[in-house]
């Protein structure tokens, strides 16, 4: 599987308060980010899996809300966040 639990405490104690912090923002756009590029990489390979697209297409929606609250909470932590990874220019 391409998210294992250590993969996954990984993201949290980088962008998280700690690894067992998975409500924090940060560690969940960083999360949500990761899946949504395996996806996308999903995506490249098998185009006609649209179940995937659907899951993408609703990942991306959830990311995007978080990062409207980030943008509304703390746009310092919004910029470094969006710049470490990489999300738009």
């Amino acid at each position: 599987m391409y998210l294992t639990a250590e993969k996954k405490a990984e993201i949290f104690k980088k962008y998280g308060n700690s690894e067992k912090d998975t409500g924090s923002i940060e560690g969940q756009i960083a999360l949500f980010t990761y899946r949504i590029n395996h996806l996308s990489d999903h995506l490249k390979k098998n185009q006609k899996d649209f179940n995937t697209e659907r899951s993408l297409v609703k990942l991306v929606g959830k990311r995007r809300n978080l990062l409207d609250y980030l943008i509304k909470k703390d746009i310092v932590k919004y910029r470094e966040l969006i710049k470490e990874l990489n999300i738009r220019k």
